[in-house]
């Protein structure tokens, strides 16, 4: 058997549109990452970017299980004594609709250089409409 070594101008790339209405939060990150690293292709190589885009919509209507929603808590710290902020999952949707879904998928990319270059591949919408027509993505279910 051979090692493939696919180069990055070799890598055919896509756009996919992905409708986050109804879908589980964790369950629909997990399968964006999927396609964000390229480990649907069959030559996959985990140390450079292969992956392809991916637009979310309908984000704002992502559904979670159990009592998410009063007792999910993000954090986060303003750098000042005493300055840990908290707020709740559902306070989070209703004052930022694409901060969940977001969270979710950047904290299951890989950490560094390649993570922050591929979260970068990922748009999140909250509504139906997106400004990415031009590039004709195609729809997939997840």
């Amino acid at each position: 058997m051979k090692t493939i070594f696919v180069k990055p101008k070799e890598v055919e790339r896509k756009w996919w549109l992905v409708d986050a209405e109804g879908r589980t939060l964790g369950r629909l990150a997990s399968r964006i990452v999927l396609l964000l690293r390229g480990k649907n292709k069959a030559a996959y190589s985990p140390h450079f970017e292969m992956g392809d885009w991916v637009v979310v919509i309908n984000a704002d209507k992502v559904r979670v299980t159990g009592k998410k929603l009063t007792d999910k808590i993000y954090y986060r710290f303003t750098g000042y004594p005493g300055g840990i902020r908290s707020e709740t999952l559902g306070k989070k949707l209703a004052r930022k609709p694409t901060f969940p879904l977001e969270h979710a998928i950047k904290g299951m990319l890989p950490k560094g250089p390649l993570g922050r270059k591929l979260f970068k591949n990922v748009k999140v919408y909250a509504g139906a409409s997106h400004p990415h027509a031009a590039q004709k993505p195609q729809k997939i279910e997840l």
